[in-house]
Order: C-alpha cells, then structure tokens, then sequence
C-alpha cells in the first residue's frame, strides 16, 4: 500500500510516497515534492489546488493521505490557509482516497515504539520533505 504523508506549512502542502509491500518500505519516486496554493488565493485556486492533488494521488496509486495535525490554538497553531488546504484534501470526492490525520503525540509515540528503519539522511530526499516522510511512516505503522 502506499502512502503519502503531508505536511501543511502556511500555503505550502509538502508530500512524500511510501509503500510498504511484505514488510519492505520503498520511496517511489515522485515528480512533486509540494504542492503550493496561490498568495491572495480565490475559490478557483482552491478547486485548482485539491484538482492537482486529486491527479498526483491516481497517477502514483495512492490509497491513503495522512496529514500531520495541525492545532487550531496555541503557540504551535496552524495557519488559516493550511486549514483550507486540509479541508480541500479532505474533500476530494470521485476517488477512493482514505484522509487521517495524526496528532504530534501519535507520530512521536509511533516512532518510540517502531523507530525509523533507516536514518533520513539516507533516503534520498528533500530536508524540507523530513516531516512528511515521518508523518507517512507513521501513518503505515499506526494500521
């Protein structure tokens, strides 16, 4: 199954693919790293926005989206335009396409209790892309 991991930075929403197949994990390699919604965004760029995450989640197969949580209040609060972007992945309609989110405390507890098989640094990716790739092991091993 693959799946990808999301994070949502202002209006950036940051993705990295991972399958796992008989107990093996893979990084398909994926043409978008992020997917970036308009400054001074309308309802159009919005629809645009959730269209291109719809096509980049059929053209690599994905079955599952797991985005990291973001808190509505508080020092660590997400921003207005990330919550749009989360409302707009979670609203994908014409596709089989499971939406979690997962709290910070999860990820954290998951990764104690089934640490990263593999040091980011040798995965190959984007540092800006670490959070996602987290967020998406997190996402297989809390199945």
């Amino acid at each position: 199954m693959i799946i990808c991991g999301v994070e949502l930075t202002s209006s950036d929403a940051v993705v990295c693919l991972l399958r796992l197949d008989l107990g093996q994990f893979t990084l398909p390699e994926c043409k978008v790293r992020k997917l970036t919604l308009k400054k001074n965004h309308k309802r159009e760029d919005l629809l645009q926005f959730q269209a291109s995450f719809a096509e980049l989640m059929a053209e690599y197969g994905v079955e599952q989206v797991v985005i990291k949580e973001r808190m509505p209040k508080g020092k660590f609060a997400g921003g207005a335009v990330s919550f749009k972007l989360e409302a707009a992945i979670q609203l994908i309609s014409g596709m089989d396409l499971k939406v979690t989110l997962l709290s910070p405390t999860l990820i954290k507890s998951t990764l104690a209790a089934n640490p990263l098989p593999v040091p980011f640094a040798e995965t190959g990716l984007k540092i800006f892309q670490e959070t996602a790739f987290v967020v998406a092991y997190a996402g297989h091993m809390a199945e």
